[in-house]
């Protein structure tokens, strides 16, 4: 990959105007919105009759924004792996190659997270020791300093792969909490070492030699009180924990709106149950987040994602570019790999 030079030059965002479920509508105006408010340039990338029927609507006098044509898109429906190569001219692919090219700092897709991921590992390819990206970051509001890795993308893993997730999360928690010496654990069936299943056993004493602050086994309770600031676990219990967030915050909220609604006030209750609903679900999180472990920035919004959480992702992206994110993942991935390797 081409190194980005955005020093000194406004930082180049590349949008995949045709992904999500409120594109291109919502994807123009939160890219409109974010190049008014953070000086980025924006690269708006789709078909052109679509992207600039929305552009028209916005008015981008002063604006850095430019469009770019790509002829296909990528349904949700689709196979990832099958429609990347059968569509190579799709939104998501030509915002990918943007970024391989230098043309670009980083993308966004509030698409196909699975055609995402076959693009930038295709197009832009992982990080020494990252056999795949991986998916994580902070997803509730009752615990703001904790991140879980991965959320969904690995399904099955390896137990050094669970050490590169937990290096991600902690040159996340680093670089964009404040934290200094995050504390690492490992998602079990209980606290104590030697606890749960093959993989979980065999990452343990690999996490102990990692160098990172590990303190051991948590368990689902722990996570909403903030027991440790990053968690490992595979794709597929972290998907699942992503979930059954998402459901029960939406499912108590609307609980509490029934039972509630002939002794509270209708103001009142939409306030408070707002507020419970934005520290308990998932789908509050104001945008998306970047696939850790990809030679390059691609950030991976929710589907349903609205323009402020385009615009927000895009802040995201830009902080990434900023603080030289992928060259601070790459030098601890190799000292981490060292340390378990002796």
């Amino acid at each position: 990959m081409k190194e980005s030079s955005y020093a000194g030059q406004k930082v180049r965002i590349a949008v995949d105007a045709m992904g999500g479920d409120c594109a291109p509508a919502e994807t123009v105006k939160g890219a409109v919105q974010a190049a008014r408010e953070l000086g980025v340039e924006v690269v708006l990338v789709g078909p052109l009759p679509a992207i600039e029927s929305e552009f028209r609507k916005h008015d981008t006098t002063g604006l850095s924004i430019r469009l770019v044509d790509a002829a296909e898109v990528i349904l949700d429906e689709e196979h990832p792996v099958i429609a990347v190569m059968r569509k190579p001219n799709s939104s998501v692919s030509i915002a990918t190659k943007l970024v391989q090219s230098g043309e670009a700092d980083a993308m966004v897709s509030a698409g196909s997270t699975g055609a995402c991921m076959v693009c930038a590992m295709q197009y832009l390819g992982t990080l020494p020791g990252m056999d795949r990206p991986v998916a994580g970051g902070p997803f509730l509001q009752l615990s703001p300093e904790t991140s879980v890795f991965d959320m969904g993308v690995n399904v099955y893993c390896q137990p050094e792969q669970l050490v590169n997730f937990a290096v991600a999360g902690c040159v996340f928690t680093r670089a964009f909490l404040g934290i200094e010496n995050p504390t690492v654990a490992l998602l079990n069936v209980g606290s104590e070492e030697g606890k749960g299943n093959q993989l979980a056993k065999e990452a343990y004493p690999l996490l102990q030699k990692s160098g990172l602050n590990f303190i051991g086994n948590v368990e689902g309770m722990d996570i909403p009180k903030g027991k440790a600031n990053v968690i490992v676990c595979d794709g597929f219990v972290g998907n699942i924990l992503l979930k059954f967030c998402e459901g029960l915050g939406e499912t108590v909220r609307e609980w509490l709106l029934n039972e509630l609604k002939e002794s509270v006030s209708q103001d009142k209750l939409e306030e408070v149950t707002t507020r419970l609903w934005r520290l308990m679900s998932p789908g509050a999180l104001l945008g998306g987040a970047p696939l850790w472990g990809v030679d390059g920035l691609v950030m991976v919004c929710h589907g349903s994602s609205r323009a402020p959480q385009i615009a927000y992702t895009i802040k995201e992206a830009k902080a990434c570019v900023e603080t030289d994110f992928i060259n601070l993942l790459r030098t601890e991935l190799e000292r981490a790999q060292a340390l378990i390797s002796a």
